[in-house]
């Protein structure tokens, strides 16, 4: 394989498992590794973003999200499962989604998934949010766009994500200083990531999502000069149990599927319309999501069968409805 497919695939792990880890190892070991291959079929990858302290041993995923490469439907998506969603944790009863990493860490959240979605996976990336403030500076910052409101609660967040920034490229502190698209800097954008009194943790997730967009875009204008820092930057802050021949084969399998034009395709479980699910206080597990357990037909047939969540005619059904409460 050319040494200018291999930076394109290079480059294409990045936008698709953000910020895909091993990436250190990967570029050191790049030159030696040959790999052509396409993944068949559907990989699922759980891209987890972590919020933990210093020296705390156990800590909540605060970002859930899968990573499809769907070579069957020529397709790559990007689905959040919301962290208040109310399920049964293996070994520990019922609780909120991100409590299965704090009891298990991914392997339990695995099984989480499995037994309540029907979905199996074996694959996950996790980043810190530290480290994710590392990547957005590495590359000067990232272009949301930004609401009225969204903006007077990224300002109120600002001040306390800048003090506990430890990096020495963060520069000046700054707020953000009018909507529209703004040019967000690392601890601004993590700050947009942690919103969540304006509205609910389902528009956190979105947030999340565009942020990473914003990422994957910024990614793409950026000389392959840069690699080596960024990459240098990567690699402190991120885990991953998939190898780097895995990594290369997956970067081929998404770089032939986006390079045809499609674009990344986003999802969000549980379907949040009124209906299908219903956001309270319940029981002694704090404010969650309940969800019509029928409705996970919806989450499955985007993920597997690539029908647009919107378009899934299982929405237009009201009598099958059944929570699980």
């Amino acid at each position: 394989m050319s040494r200018g497919k291999k930076i394109i695939i290079t480059l294409l792990l990045l936008i698709i498992l953000i910020p895909l880890a091993l990436f250190g190892f990967l570029y050191y070991k790049i030159n030696s590794i040959k790999s052509d291959e396409q993944v068949e079929g559907i990989t699922n990858i759980l891209l987890l973003g972590t919020d933990g302290r210093e020296n705390e041993s156990a800590y909540r995923s605060d970002c859930m999200m899968i990573v499809t490469v769907d070579n069957t439907h020529k397709s790559v998506k990007l689905t959040s499962l919301a962290r208040d969603t109310y399920v049964k944790i293996p070994g520990q009863g019922t609780g909120k989604l991100n409590a299965s990493y704090f009891w298990g860490k991914d392997q339990l959240l695995f099984k989480t998934i499995k037994n309540e979605f029907g979905i199996e996976i074996d694959k996950f990336v996790q980043v810190d949010f530290d480290g994710l403030m590392d990547v957005i500076t590495k590359l000067g910052g990232v272009d949301v766009e930004v609401s009225e409101k969204e903006m007077t609660a990224v300002n109120s967040l600002v001040p306390s994500t800048y003090d506990s920034y430890k990096n020495p490229e963060k520069g000046e502190m700054k707020l953000i200083p009018e909507t529209g698209v703004q040019t967000l800097t690392g601890y601004q954008a993590i700050s947009y990531c942690r919103i969540r009194d304006i509205d609910s943790a389902i528009y956190r997730d979105a947030r999340q999502r565009k942020v990473i967009m914003a990422i994957a875009s910024k990614l793409k204008s950026i000389p392959v000069s840069s690699y080596p820092n960024l990459i240098k930057t990567l690699r402190p802050c991120v885990s991953t149990n998939i190898d780097s021949i895995q990594l290369l084969n997956l970067g081929y399998s998404a770089y032939n599927i986006l390079s045809t034009g499609n674009s990344i395709k986003q999802g969000q479980f549980p379907v949040i319309d009124e209906v299908h699910s219903k956001g309270g206080k319940y029981k002694d597990a704090g404010w969650v999501w309940l969800y019509d357990k029928n409705s996970v037909v919806v989450l499955k047939q985007f993920i597997f069968d690539d029908i647009p969540m919107e378009n899934n005619k299982y929405l237009n059904e009201t009598k099958k409805i059944e929570l699980n409460a």
